[in-house]
């Protein structure tokens, strides 16, 4: 096997106090300040995730999702947070066909659900934290208020929908085209509404008596029964335009907002080697990377292969496909539909399906067969010509399209990228870990709510309008997020790393990657971030319109010339997607000898936004 380049594009980061990675360096340096100021690995996670929502508006909001897991070293418990609210209860299948709807749309209050971000971070932080709310939104208030730099995919996102908010989201114009001009890059950008918003919560905390985590949960009633619920009820029954073409009023309510919230559950796992990945469940894609790792177990020593070579790849491409396919066919939220999950877990099932990938690509769709469990598999939209020339104009359902993909030959282009989702993690020098990925509420995904200063989410895209699938929409389901974070415990049920990615569909594909380099080929956080990604577009679109493209792989054109000719000699079809251009990922890790407890973390150098700081 070729021996791996040493040199990383920035250090891997080592130190004992704690660690924070995300994909901002403003929000990363807001954790690491937590830190410092005596807080613990969850007051960090919060603030970095509030600075987040005011640095990167164009990949999440706190209208949007989150999504994440962590372990608290007091209890020893490894928990999931679902920050991931429910559709609204006037959402159901007959009202999406009586307005002539065969997907739910990707833009716009039709496909709104409740935002679950806020209760999920304010839980975080009145359950496991240690510093009062002020002091955490402390850094997003001030950049809301005073300003911060605009990185250069929120400009572009911006005068991608310049058109749309002058012509008819004019509450998003009022807010990211101050004096009807586009932000420029590296300029100065405000969002004073928003810190308006975040200081009221203040002022609703404060509003009693009580301690620390009273003064949080007060705050969480603020938003969910309080005036921000009030306001986002208000403005779902006016009508904005959405990717149909046509405008269309909301079916989110107050009473949707005051009977959700947030809560922990246990994750999913598999155990490799001496190691235990843990992960959120069916209502999200996060299984996908468990029947990976199961799948990969049969056929050639990963650890012998190439990790840049063709064998390696196509292994990887083939079992996505199937585990994909698998989603499609049985994930949905577990408290409404029977997901076989014990058994799409299982050696057995992984053994009998591993048997499918051959030498040469496979072009179809194979959901596996469970006895007792057939599955329906949802219906794809229809695109017309007329529909595929206003996807961009009109926002697009995707926020995570790449670059290449307008040049892409065998699907609709859906124009440049224009958004993403974030993550982060955070380690302590308690033995805390988090892994948080928050998305949704995009500027460019719904009208900005003009008493708050951000736009509400679009994760009801995801729900299928086909009857009998497992991820059709309900009132009250959860939509089968693409959010998904990763923890590991070694053989101690400690944890010893946690990471994830922005990307949809992706993330539990550049994850796994990540994870087998790390695992099988001894390459060090920062050593597998760095190395050439790839990925798969074989299946349908977790985003709107739900468009497969059989047989791609978007492959960074880093990887070996003879790996390129390799897999297109093997029948793939390769998207040349650029040098660095796939995976957003972030880890940290924490490491035990009889010398004592070292801690690490790595980010992402693609898009020159990421950043880990610690010490």
């Amino acid at each position: 096997m070729p021996a791996v380049n040493p040199f990383t594009t920035r250090p891997e980061l080592k130190g004992t106090f704690g660690m924070v990675a995300s994909t901002h360096w403003l929000a990363s340096a807001a954790g690491m300040a937590m830190l410092e100021a005596g807080g613990n690995a969850f007051d960090a996670a919060v603030a970095a995730g509030f600075v987040l929502q005011v640095v990167e508006p164009h990949m999440n909001g706190p209208g949007g999702d989150v999504v994440g897991l962590y372990h608290h070293a007091a209890s020893g418990a490894t928990r999931v947070v679902c920050g991931q609210g429910g559709a609204p209860a006037a959402a159901t299948l007959q009202r999406y066909s009586d307005l002539g709807l065969d997907a739910v749309p990707g833009t716009g209050f039709l496909a709104a659900v409740v935002p679950g971000a806020m209760d999920a971070w304010l839980l975080l932080l009145a359950e496991h934290g240690s510093l009062d709310l002020a002091t955490v939104l402390a850094p997003a208030i001030g950049y809301a208020d005073r300003g911060f730099p605009l990185v250069g995919q929120a400009a572009a996102a911006i005068a991608g929908v310049a058109d749309l908010f002058r012509t008819h989201w004019p509450t998003s114009a009022a807010v990211y085209l101050p004096g009807d001009r586009l932000p420029e890059a590296g300029r100065l950008a405000r969002n004073p509404v928003l810190a308006a918003f975040y200081r009221r919560l203040l002022d609703e905390a404060a509003a009693g008596g009580g301690d620390r985590a009273q003064a949080v949960h007060r705050a969480r009633a603020a938003f969910y029964r309080g005036f921000a619920a009030e306001a986002i009820d208000r403005f779902c029954r006016t009508e904005a335009m959405d990717t149909t073409g046509r405008p269309h009023a909301g079916l989110l309510s107050a009473d949707d907002l005051a009977g959700w919230s947030a809560h922990t559950e246990d994750p999913v796992s598999v155990d490799v080697g001496p190691l235990t990945v843990c992960k959120p469940g069916p209502w999200t894609q996060g299984p996908v990377f468990l029947q990976q790792l199961r799948l990969l177990e049969h056929g050639p020593d990963l650890a012998a292969l190439d990790p840049q070579g063709p064998d390696f790849v196509h292994r990887i491409v083939e079992s996505a496909k199937l585990a994909l396919a698998d989603r499609e066919a049985y994930y949905g939220d577990p408290a409404h539909v029977d997901v076989p999950l014990e058994t799409l877990l299982s050696a057995d099932y992984a053994a009998a399906r591993a048997r499918l990938i051959g030498d040469a690509a496979d072009h179809t769709l194979r959901p596996g067969t469970i006895p007792g469990c057939e599955p329906v598999m949802p219906v794809l939209p229809t695109l017309t010509a007329e529909d595929r020339a206003r996807i961009a104009a009109l926002g697009g359902g995707e926020p995570t399209r790449g670059p290449a993909v307008a040049e892409r030959p065998l699907a609709p282009a859906l124009g440049p990228p224009t958004g993403d989702t974030c993550h982060l993690d955070v380690v302590d020098r308690f033995g805390n870990m988090v892994a948080m990925t928050p998305s949704g509420g995009w500027l460019q995904s719904s009208p900005v709510v003009p008493e708050l200063g951000f736009a509400l989410g679009t994760r009801g895209q995801m729900f299928s309008l086909t009857p009998g699938t497992a991820s059709a929409l309900a009132p009250g389901r959860r939509p089968r997020t693409t959010l998904s974070a990763t923890l590991v415990l070694d053989r101690d049920r400690q944890p010893c790393m946690a990471f994830g990615t922005p990307g949809g569909d992706q993330q539990d594909q550049w994850t796994v990657t990540f994870f087998l380099r790390w695992l099988h080929h001894g390459l060090g956080l920062q050593q597998a971030i760095d190395m050439p990604s790839f990925h798969t577009n074989h299946a349908p679109s977790s985003f709107w319109p739900h468009q497969p493209t059989p047989g791609e792989i978007a492959v960074e054109t880093r990887l070996p010339a003879a790996t390129l000719s390799a897999l297109e000699a093997r029948g793939h079809r390769l998207l040349h997607a650029g040098d660095w251009a796939l995976g957003r990922l972030c880890a940290v890790a924490r490491t035990t000898d009889p010398d004592g407890t070292l801690l690490h973390a790595a980010s992402n150098p693609r898009l020159m936004q990421g950043y880990a700081v610690g010490r």
